[in-house]
């Protein structure tokens, strides 16, 4: 995700300093090339030749070394992101305010590129007014910012102040600086998970869709630059990148208007959903009781969405749906590429091992209005996301 990249991680003295070796070998493991610099006092809280170790380069403290100079201008001319974690009270002030007496703050005034600051203190510290100031001073000078999370603290007590954990510094770097422009421009409309139909206040009618396949999408989308909106049903899973617009919805009826709402701004809309096909016909006011041996339920026709924006779709743009059958499959994709006047549908088996609800995997045929035709073994379904993207990219 980070091939290529170089990038300076400055790390200043506390305890979450533990947490940038991991940071750097994240980085390292996503292609990134790493250089760390410390400062003097940080030496107590992490080893210099840890990191030397896992950024394969010697990690600079000072401004000179063994009669070299550490060029400091060099080095924040050369990176493409700067990251300094963890960023104490101390160093947040030093950087607001400009006073540069380490080679972090050094590096850190003659950085071009983005740079990303995750802090780390106690909560009285986190919140003392002086350290907010800091923080919105350093944000009004372009700054990214990184939340801190809330806790157990070094001092034994419970609130905000957490640094950042390694991974979600990765991801906020991706989302920044490793973005693909292959999308870019282009607006994806994606629909995920399964919907609940209400019996009454306490049961509902449902599948067994995780949502799984429509977040790779739409992460794989996001990834190469399109502005991506995803249309939700009840899921525990959501978009690792905040840049990702997400809107959540329970039922049927929610997902449609949603849809009709969002579809007339969309280029490529992928309905990977598994909306409901009936719903109750009456929904009980109150909790239905166990009384009889057996219970009638009247259901009644949702409304078909995809068969709806199909039926809307203007020339510029394209409808993808997903069908998961368990017979005659092919036989029922086609007959609902045609029928709902789709550009391409993407079918999926509960008979294949290893595809299907609730799996890390998948294996899927595309059907395109055109006839093309195209298999895709069983593999993650972030790879299914991926080919999926680049057969998608042959069609624009």
């Amino acid at each position: 995700m980070l091939q290529g990249k170089k990038i300076v991680v400055g790390i200043s003295a506390s305890i979450a300093a533990y947490k940038a070796i991991l940071l750097v070998r994240l980085l390292k493991k996503n292609g990134a090339e790493v250089r760390v610099i410390i400062t003097a006092a940080a030496k107590d809280f992490v080893s210099p030749l840890v990191l030397s170790t896992f950024s394969n380069y010697p990690v600079w403290i000072d401004f000179h070394e063994n009669n070299v100079w550490n060029n400091h201008v060099e080095l924040g001319l050369w990176a493409d992101a700067f990251i300094i974690a963890p960023a104490t009270c101390n160093t947040l002030s030093k950087m607001a305010n400009g006073l540069c007496d380490n080679i972090v703050i050094a590096t850190y005034l003659s950085a071009r590129c983005p740079t990303f600051i995750a802090p780390a203190m106690d909560e009285d510290m986190y919140k003392h007014p002086s350290t907010q100031q800091n923080l919105a001073k350093l944000q009004s000078y372009g700054n990214h910012i990184l939340s801190v999370n809330t806790g157990f603290l070094a001092s034994g007590l419970h609130g905000e102040g957490r640094m950042a954990e390694p991974e979600e510094m990765l991801l906020a770097l991706v989302e920044n600086i490793g973005r693909g422009n292959k999308w870019q421009g282009t607006k994806v409309l994606i629909s995920a998970g399964p919907t609940q139909e209400a019996l009454d206040p306490v049961r509902y009618i449902s599948n067994h869709s995780s949502g799984k396949m429509g977040i790779s999408l739409a992460e794989a989308f996001y990834l190469q630059g399109a502005e991506v909106t995803v249309i939700a049903g009840p899921m525990a899973l959501k978009p690792a990148f905040l840049g990702i617009h997400w809107n959540k919805v329970v039922s049927a009826k929610e997902m449609e208007e949603a849809c009709l709402r969002e579809f007339p701004n969309s280029d490529w809309t992928i309905m990977a959903a598994a909306v409901a096909d009936y719903r109750p016909a009456k929904v009980a006011s109150e909790k239905i009781k166990k009384k009889e041996n057996t219970l009638e339920i009247s259901l009644e026709k949702t409304t078909d969405i995809l068969a709806n924006l199909g039926s809307q779709k203007r020339d510029h743009q394209k409808l993808i749906g997903f069908a998961l059958e368990t017979e005659n499959e092919e036989v029922h994709a086609l007959d609902k590429l045609q029928r709902k006047k789709l550009d391409a549908i993407v079918l999926n088996s509960l008979k294949e091992p290893g595809a299907g609800f609730g799996l890390e995997t998948n294996q899927v045929q595309v059907f395109h209005a055109s006839g093309e035709r195209h298999a895709f073994s069983l593999k993650s379904k972030e790879a299914i996301a991926q080919e999926l993207l680049d057969l998608f990219q042959s069609w624009k």
